[in-house]
């Protein structure tokens, strides 16, 4: 059959899984958003569904005032002895953690903190034994991976410190993985930096103290020669094996919005490519080591139809599930039902390392038509915003202003934050927010007084992350902004075409 990369989109990166019976779970970072890590249940590797997040409190996690990209980096989930392990790092407070649960549908645990510094921390259990990795620099300052033995029980460390592996020599050794596999130890390592020179890498040893002999022919699965291509940044693994035996690799990746136009705003994803050992133990990976929009494999039967869902509305989506917030929320602004939201406003907003009245489900796609309704009592302003960091946002609003109702476009490119257009409105009629997605261009009306009202458009490439920088994709923002504001929004829709 053939499946289409990537398997999970919009901003959901550094993929990780595990498999307990015959089922496969997915976690993924959530940086400054709430709540923390992602978690993904399937049957067949290809379709995905969402069953909650780790960090569900706020006494899990500090994300106070923390800045864009800040906050939960990448988790890794592993399964031992009946119980789910979820570790991951605050990059914000520099602290290493792990949380338990024993029923991955409910409630993790607090936090245990492991002394162990770097970031991209990964757990690998033998026997009664639990070892951690993460990367971190040797007394020369260059990259390496760090492993050490722990208890699992309070996260002690139980050795020091021990160099592993220093990588091939691409820069930003990261994302540590270790596999006991056929009598060999696979360390795998993300080289190179999550942008377009993305790699995976690995080494092997038959102690899990190494050494650590190089594959030969690393990276194993990358896409930075192929120039134009969609799909880049390829790197970030974590293998896997299917109840048949194979073994497979989910991985980040990111799609450019055009071939010849090397800007991402959707984020990194979640993409999928087989693995295939040797007969000398040594594996590859994707198609000729690169990851392809389209795999093609008899590894997954003829019967798996991957589903795509294609629209999203407050009715076919969980508040718990799709939605997030930024920080964390001062719930008492917040009155979710099934087919409505209210926001209260507050002084906080989308430009401040703070905490808004907002309420987001991440861009999936890049042609799409997002709509809502929305009624504004109350001074202030109330909208969607196109999200990417406290600098980077577009947002399409109405205000009250003395006794004027306005629409608004207004573009918030690093420094510059320029009201694009402004029109007054009937306050006694309905306004109805409308954007237009394509891969290179947003497109905002309005439709109030009877009319629809043309805002103008921007380019998505300065919501970018080779524009913004940091590491997030954009979110589709619910937002209220001004003390008394009281903002009921309905018929919301994001429609990907």
């Amino acid at each position: 059959m053939k499946f289409n990369n990537p398997v999970v989109k919009g901003f959901y990166p550094d993929p990780s899984v595990c498999k307990v019976g015959d089922t496969y779970y997915l976690a993924c970072s959530s940086f400054q958003y709430f709540p923390g890590v992602p978690l993904f249940e399937s049957k067949d590797l290809i379709n995905w569904e969402p069953i909650g997040h780790a960090l569900t409190r706020p006494s899990q996690i500090m994300l106070e005032k923390v800045n864009s990209s800040g906050g939960v980096f990448a988790p890794t989930i592993r399964h031992h002895n009946g119980r789910f392990y979820m570790t991951t790092t605050n990059d914000t407070t520099r602290q290493n953690f792990y949380v338990w649960t024993d029923d991955i549908y409910g409630e993790w645990s607090e936090p245990i903190f492991i002394e162990q510094g770097g970031i991209d921390p990964d757990l690998y259990f033998e026997g009664d034994r639990a070892y951690f990795m993460s990367n971190g620099s040797d007394e020369d300052g260059r990259g390496v991976i760090l492993q050490c033995e722990i208890d699992i029980a309070t996260g002690t460390m139980l050795t020091p410190s021990r160099p592993l592996w220093k990588g091939t020599g691409g820069r930003y050794l990261e994302s540590p993985h270790m596999y006991h596999i056929n009598g060999w130890y696979y360390l795998m390592a993300a080289e190179g930096g999550t942008e377009f020179g993305h790699m995976i890498t690995y080494a092997r040893s038959q102690s899990l103290h190494g050494p650590f002999e190089a594959y030969p022919h690393n990276p194993v699965l990358t896409n930075r020669n192929l120039g134009g291509y969609q799909i880049q940044a390829i790197g970030h693994g974590d293998l896997i094996q299917d109840g048949d035996g194979n073994w497979w690799i989910f991985h980040l990746g990111f799609r450019q919005i055009g071939q010849w136009i090397p800007y991402h705003h959707l984020g990194r994803e979640v993409f999928l490519a087989p693995v295939t050992f040797d007969e000398n133990g040594w594996f590859t990976a994707g198609h000729n080591g690169t990851t392809r929009a389209e795999m093609e494999t008899d590894r997954i039967g003829q019967h798996v139809v991957q589903q795509e869902k294609k629209l999203y509305t407050f009715n076919n989506t969980k508040w718990d599930l799709e939605w997030v917030y930024l920080r964390h929320p001062r719930v008492e602004n917040y009155e979710l039902q099934d087919d409505k939201l209210t926001l209260r406003g507050t002084a906080v907003t989308l430009d401040q390392a703070d905490t808004p009245t907002f309420l987001g489900i991440r861009q999936r796609d890049f042609i799409a038509a997002i709509t809502s309704d929305v009624a504004l009592s109350g001074s202030g302003e109330a909208g969607i915003t196109l999200y990417m960091d406290e600098s980077h946002h577009y947002d399409l609003a109405i205000r009250q202003r003395d006794t004027q109702l306005e629409a608004v476009l207004r573009l918030n490119i690093g420094d510059i934050k320029h009201e694009q257009k402004v029109v007054a409105i009937d306050t006694s009629s309905d306004a109805q927010l409308l954007i237009q997605a394509s891969a290179e261009r947003y497109s905002f009306s309005i439709q109030a007084d009877g009319q629809t009202i043309e805002l103008g458009s921007a380019q998505t490439k300065y919501l970018s992350s080779e524009v913004a920088g940091g590491f997030t994709g954009v979110v589709i923002g619910l937002y209220a902004v001004g003390e008394g504001a009281i903002a009921e929004f309905t018929k919301f829709a994001c429609e990907y075409l």
